[in-house]
């Protein structure tokens, strides 16, 4: 297991960027250890070879998450009513993967190499500014799950043996309100967002020193009926990760949601795709 703990590094923006404009040393040490005879196969291939092996052996949280992204936005939804968000701070949590269109779903990810000790405290945080929550897991332990939130509005999603979501093992998550914060909720928003939203719905901003601005933006947001305000919060959210449709359509299947939550500039993109199509070693 500790050998494979490159393929961590690996499926990071840094790394792969890195890898991208110069040789990367982390990139080589991976392509040499999972993949034989790399040399003059092109770098979409070796990645290729590279997931496969994770497939297999070794499911992290990318491939939860690079999963979770291929089967639920790009497979169930599509990228123009759907937008993903990563890594989203919420009181004390961050949360995995969050899916909003009408409504938003927190995806919480629990590999087969995680544990649940802190799952409680993190459902905790994000029911402040969520009102839909969903665990993701390995059929190993989705009894443990069933367990811990039999009776509970969180939802239970199975990665399979397959690879798949299963239709066999789930839970769907119930929506719950009754936890929703203002602060948790104004703290998830940019300024701009929660700008937006306060221009809207009182048609002017608070007058206050720079300061105490930011207080007086929330105490004007903490005005406006909760279920209201968070339902405009999302619409904001859904703004975000904006990605050319053209351009993402060339991205390969094991790289989609490293280059999703990147948000690449246009010479971004081409350095991207002449680097996919480019041989290893050329």
């Amino acid at each position: 297991m500790e050998n494979n703990m490159i393929l961590n590094r690996l499926f990071t923006q840094n790394i792969f960027f890195d890898a991208i404009n110069t040789s990367n040393e982390t990139y080589n040490t991976a392509i040499k250890q999972y993949v034989d005879e790399p040399e003059n196969k092109e770098n979409k291939i070796l990645i290729s070879e590279v997931y496969k092996f994770m497939s297999e052996s070794y499911r992290n949280e990318y491939f939860y998450k690079n999963t979770l992204l291929n089967k639920l936005l790009l497979g169930r939804h599509s990228l123009n009513t759907t937008t993903a968000l990563t890594q989203i701070p919420i009181c004390k949590s961050k949360a995995d993967f969050i899916l909003i269109n009408g409504k938003a779903i927190v995806y919480e990810i629990k590999t087969e190499l995680d544990k649940f000790d802190r799952l409680e405290t993190q459902l905790r945080d994000y029911y402040k500014a969520f009102s839909q929550v969903c665990v993701v897991t390995s059929e190993c332990q989705y009894d443990r799950a069933v367990e811990l939130l039999k009776d509970s509005p969180v939802g239970i999603y199975v990665l399979n043996n397959e690879n798949k979501i299963s239709m066999k093992f789930r839970k769907e998550p119930i929506e719950d309100t009754s936890k929703l914060d203002y602060t948790a909720i104004f703290k998830v928003l940019r300024k701009n967002e929660h700008e937006e939203i306060l221009l809207s719905y009182f048609g002017k901003l608070p007058t206050a020193p720079q300061a105490f601005y930011y207080d007086e933006c929330l105490k004007q947001f903490s005005q406006i009926p909760i279920t209201h305000a968070y339902k405009m919060a999302l619409k904001q959210l859904k703004k975000r990760n904006k990605i050319s449709f053209s351009e993402f359509a060339k991205i390969p299947y094991e790289l989609k949601s490293l280059i999703y939550f990147s948000n690449p500039s246009t010479s971004e993109w081409q350095a991207i795709i002449s680097f996919l199509n480019k041989k290893y070693g050329g």
